[in-house]
């Protein structure tokens, strides 16, 4: 998944960064300042909830658009992300183009 991701977003013009888990995830944000970070629900290590709740913690990242890209559907589910602090959601599969989409909206 992660490479269709990457393939997808880098055919647009986005440069990728990415991370195996949410811990994983924790430690390249530490080096990076993404214009927008995606991320999954279901990761090992730290799942997607606590990765966004610990994202909007730092001062530095606090205000980066963050997008849940998910097979999770249930709303309670979403409400949880969006309370932690996610800014949108997207149901796997996902159609390139319209992730694209979403990315350059919420970077805008």
């Amino acid at each position: 998944m992660r490479d269709m991701l990457r393939m997808a977003l880098a055919s647009a013009g986005f440069n990728v960064v990415e991370a195996v888990d949410g811990e994983h995830g924790l430690e390249v944000l530490s080096a990076h300042k993404p214009d927008v970070i995606i991320t999954d629900i279901n990761m090992p290590k730290l799942d997607g909830f606590g990765f966004i709740e610990a994202v909007r913690v730092d001062d530095s990242h606090r205000a980066t658009p963050i997008l849940v890209l998910t097979t999770e559907s249930d709303p309670a589910k979403k409400e949880r992300a969006r309370a932690a602090g996610a800014t949108g959601w997207i149901v796997k599969p996902f159609n390139p183009d319209k992730l694209v989409e979403a990315i350059r909206r919420v970077a805008a």
